[in-house]
């Protein structure tokens, strides 16, 4: 083999390798549900990281909350929303059936959604579906007990987003503050 053979081999070895390490994952394997969630793995405060919403009928997202917080102990989670200076709270109980899991608000609201599998290690991924018979929405959220993850759980993110066929991501503004755990009373509404 002649030195001028030898180097295209080299240069097309080389070439194929980098392409093979920065190929992006494949759908199958990046959006895959948990095989069995353990409740006790959702314990503890969780802070709204990035999320995508698709909501029937509306054209443009709505107003965002500034940071949305949701809290997990036994079989109950209690989501807290800072619009501004004000919070909103709102205690559920919820059914968990190895990755997927539901709730009801009132008669007419069912939330039904599923754990999704994520590199992140301090992250939870849901999908949840919300259908009642005014408004129906697929949302994904990213959830991590950090304020905001890094920039390669964000790309993975990201990429689930796309795999999923949802609109373009958001991201919460990690400096904005986290409504207490306990809620004043006047704050609360359901």
């Amino acid at each position: 083999m002649n030195l001028h053979m030898f180097a295209v081999c080299i240069i097309t070895l080389l070439c194929l390798t980098s392409v093979s390490h920065s190929a992006p994952l494949a759908c199958e394997d990046l959006v895959q549900p948990l095989d069995q969630l353990d409740p006790h793995q959702l314990e503890g405060r969780w802070a709204l990281a990035a999320g995508s919403l698709k909501i029937n009928g509306a054209d443009k997202l709505p107003p965002l909350s500034n940071s949305v917080r949701i809290d997990f102990y036994n079989s109950t989670f209690t989501q807290a929303n800072r619009d501004g200076p004000h919070c909103r709270s709102r205690s559920q109980n919820i059914s968990i059936e190895g990755h997927r899991f539901n709730f009801m608000i009132g008669q007419t609201f069912n939330f039904s959604g599923t754990f999704f599998k994520t590199s992140c290690p301090d992250c939870v991924m849901l999908n949840l579906v919300v259908d009642s018979p005014n408004y129906k929405s697929v949302e994904l959220y990213l959830f991590s007990k950090r304020r905001e993850v890094d920039q390669k759980e964000l790309d993975e993110f990201v990429s689930q987003v796309k795999c999923l066929n949802m609109p373009p991501h958001f991201v919460m503004d990690p400096t904005q503050s986290l409504c207490p755990v306990t809620v004043p009373a006047a704050s609360t509404k359901a």
